[in-house]
């Protein structure tokens, strides 16, 4: 049985090194196109008599050759272009690009000022292999700035590793055609992970049960999302997470899953259960709490003190979701 455990782990191995690989291939192709599309841009660019503005004519045109194609709109060539012309001239970089995300690469242009500071961020990512989040980590802490100011060898800020692909990128899946579903379904997940961590950061009162969290009604098995116990409230907190626009039925479905914990796993000594919903579209971010219709003005009173403000879930959640955008 050993052996077994041990080569099954040695082929896992395997698979999983493979898939990396494969990944970060696709990613350097993405990002090979990408300076492509940037060169002929910024050449067509010093041509064009109305400069830039010759673009929303080639991105019309792309749309119509491939229709519903994502990322090559307006703004996203003008990425390209200024990607392309930020590191043409710069012979110690250029050979880096491709070793990074796309997203990641986006985050460093809108959040750098120097060529020093876009190749300490870039040598950075390649060296902790960074996801997106765990950039943004350094940038908003202004390791950077820190780092050539300190006098000793200062250290990143400390980011949990929980498995991320970096090369797992959103166009890396676009640009592999995969269906909508798989994105949807990829960032959803990444979407729970996250905010399981944010709402443990919040707040101390809250303790983290399960994902996935089965009931069962009528002989049928339902799964909510996140569940989590809050200490100070004393009762069972329900998350449920959504991608795409809020739907009414969306707060009737968690007052059902509400019913069923309450029924099933609530302790006579605890207070009825709440239900925290966050719906994630691409140009809204929607947080409703479902509650018990029989609980008092006072409790409710009550839980609305002590559960986190909407705002800050709102805010969390279009940072999660949001890529960085370049204005126009």
């Amino acid at each position: 049985m050993g052996n077994d455990l041990i080569s099954a782990a040695g082929l896992i191995q395997i698979i999983d090194e493979s898939r990396q690989s494969a990944l970060k291939k696709v990613n350097e192709e993405l990002i090979n196109m990408y300076w492509k599309v940037g060169e002929f841009l910024s050449r067509e660019a010093e041509q064009a008599t109305f400069g830039d503005a010759y673009i929303d004519g080639i991105a019309s045109e792309i749309q119509e050759a491939f229709p519903g194609i994502k990322g090559f709109t307006r703004r996203g060539l003008y990425r390209m272009k200024q990607f392309y012309e930020t590191y043409k001239d710069n012979e110690i970089v250029t050979p880096l690009v491709t070793q990074i995300s796309w997203t990641n690469h986006l985050l460093i242009m809108s959040g750098c000022k120097t060529d020093e500071e876009r190749e300490f961020y870039i040598r950075l990512c390649i060296k902790e292999n960074y996801s997106k989040r765990q950039l943004e980590r350094q940038l908003d802490s202004g390791y950077y700035e820190r780092y050539m100011l300190s006098k000793d060898v200062l250290l990143p800020e400390s980011v949990k590793k929980l498995g991320e692909n970096p090369f797992l990128d959103s166009y890396v899946m676009e640009f592999l055609d995969l269906p909508n579903e798989y994105h949807e379904n990829d960032l959803r997940k990444a979407l729970i992970r996250n905010m399981k961590d944010f709402i443990l950061e919040l707040g101390k009162d809250f303790t983290f049960i399960d994902e996935e969290y089965k009931v069962q009604v009528g002989g049928d098995d339902f799964r909510i999302d996140l569940l989590f116990y809050h200490r100070g409230l004393q009762c069972l907190v329900a998350m449920e997470l959504k991608i795409g626009k809020f739907k009414p039925e969306y707060i009737s479905k968690m007052d059902f899953y509400l019913e069923a914990l309450d029924r099933q796993v609530k302790k006579e000594n605890e207070n009825p259960s709440v239900g925290l919903l966050l719906c994630a579209s691409k140009n809204d971010e929607v947080v409703e709490y479902a509650m018990s219709r029989t609980m008092s003005p006072m409790l409710v009173s009550q839980y609305q003190l002590q559960l986190p403000d909407k705002t800050i879930l709102e805010k969390k959640l279009q940072q999660l979701v949001n890529i960085p955008q370049i204005e126009d």
